[in-house]
């Protein structure tokens, strides 16, 4: 067990750095701008990143199906698969940027009619997002290579990748702002300099990998294909597309039920949102660990290995639930006056915290899960997982209004959710680990 947990943690506390650090990219931005002195450039950078935020975590699938892929193909020892993946994730996920660059006319109209700010914000909103939509061949090549690594046991490129972007995002931004006198465009400026400037340098870690591995040189140059054909490559990243609709469903619904109750609960809500994002953050990471080790087991065929990684995972996962839940409840008021000096937003969010504090232990299993199920290429099941999720989520949700305050009926659907995705993938993962 001591070796499986070394592997586990070796794997997780990179990716843990690196969830905490990609945040930051936006926060920069938000930071430098609030100093420029209008708070018209404060709600466009948080309209803008809001659009790239879910045009981004859409096609998170160019990240986990590279992965679970490449880590069956690591445990089979198989380097020409492989290459192949290196090669064919990236042509998809430059494809995809292509397409976003020559349709960002009707991409921005349609995302700014939807999320709909002022006459104030809009065309400094659509400054932004007309600079930065220029880094989507980046970040989206990005995504697949921090999969690629992630499935070749390696997440300390992620984690050195993305602290590197927010150095260069530090530094460019305020050489654009203050000291050429620019102000959103200097920002997004210096956004889109360190999304280019992580993926070069992810690149040239890839190209290191090559030249330091005989094998994948040799699969480089040499005549034998891969494995995985097209239509798997599709059908495994149609599935996580698919659950990512789902997710990315429940979460603007949750913010938008929300806000129909009133910007105090808007207000509220979000900000007891911060403790299961400081939770997923966490957990993610010991989701990309699961991810890499178990796709790895399972293409060896060592099931006895992939059963005994699982169960540790869920120790550590468990482990996590003690510690978080115990720092909410002893700690939260504290943690809600750090992110905020409103004395009636913390005071409003007392009659729901209790349900922020069920967050660890209803999410646990389902974090866990997802990178197992990812690692296993299992994607069908995930995506069954979150439509179930997701259905129970809204139809609880409906069923509940009239009969609780809104605000609890839509927290209780949401722990519910949460609770039912890892009951739900339990269930569904059975027959691949036995």
């Amino acid at each position: 067990m001591k070796q499986i947990d070394k592997d586990i943690l070796h794997l997780a506390v990179p990716s843990i750095v690196s969830n905490i650090t990609v945040p930051l990219l936006g926060l920069i931005d938000l930071a430098i701008v609030g100093h420029i002195g209008s708070e018209r450039y404060i709600a466009a950078i948080a309209v803008g990143s809001m659009i790239f935020n879910v045009i981004y975590w859409l096609f998170g699938f160019l990240r986990m199906g590279t992965s679970g892929m490449t880590s069956q193909a690591l445990g089979r020892g198989d380097h020409p698969t492989i290459v192949q993946l290196f090669r064919r994730s990236l042509l998809v996920a430059l494809a995809i940027a292509s397409v976003f660059l020559v349709g960002q006319v009707p991409l921005r109209w349609t995302a700014l009619t939807v999320i709909h700010p002022s006459a104030r914000i809009w065309p400094l909103a659509s400054t932004y997002f007309n600079i930065l939509i220029w880094g989507a061949p980046a970040m989206l090549g990005l995504y697949s290579l921090n999969g690629w690594f992630i499935g070749l046991q390696n997440t300390r490129v992620p984690m050195m990748v993305a602290i590197f972007q927010n150095v260069v995002n530090i530094v460019a931004s305020l050489i654009f702002v203050f000291a050429l006198g620019m102000n959103i465009d200097g920002v997004a400026l210096g956004t889109l300099v360190a999304q280019w400037s992580g993926f070069v340098l992810a690149l040239g870690f890839a190209w290191r990998r090559f030249r330091g591995d005989a094998l994948l040189m040799r699969a480089w140059h040499g005549e034998q294909r891969g494995t995985v054909t097209w239509s798997s490559f599709f059908v495994v990243n149609r599935d996580i597309f698919l659950r990512t609709l789902c997710l990315v469903g429940v979460n603007l619904f949750f913010t938008s039920a929300g806000a129909r109750q009133g910007d105090m609960m808007l207000a509220v809500n979000t900000l007891l949102m911060t403790f299961f994002t400081l939770f997923s953050y966490v957990m993610d990471g010991f989701a990309f660990a699961g991810e890499a080790l178990s796709g790895m087991h399972y293409g060896a065929g060592d099931h006895r290995a992939l059963r005994a990684t699982v169960g540790r995972l869920f120790f550590w996962g468990m482990a996590m639930v003690v510690g978080f839940t115990a720092l909410y409840v002893v700690g939260g008021n504290r943690l809600l006056a750090l992110i905020t000096n409103d004395a009636s937003v913390i005071q409003a969010s007392g009659a729901y915290f209790f349900w922020a504090c069920l967050v660890p232990v209803a999410g646990m299993a389902a974090f866990i899960y997802d990178g197992v199920f990812i690692g296993l290429t299992a994607t069908r099941g995930m995506l069954l997982s979150s439509v179930g999720a997701t259905v129970m989520f809204f139809g609880l949700f409906f069923a509940g209004v009239g009969m609780l305050p809104p605000n609890h009926v839509l927290w209780l659907a949401f722990v519910v959710y949460l609770a039912s995705r890892g009951l739900l993938q339990h269930l569904l993962i059975r027959k691949h680990i036995q």
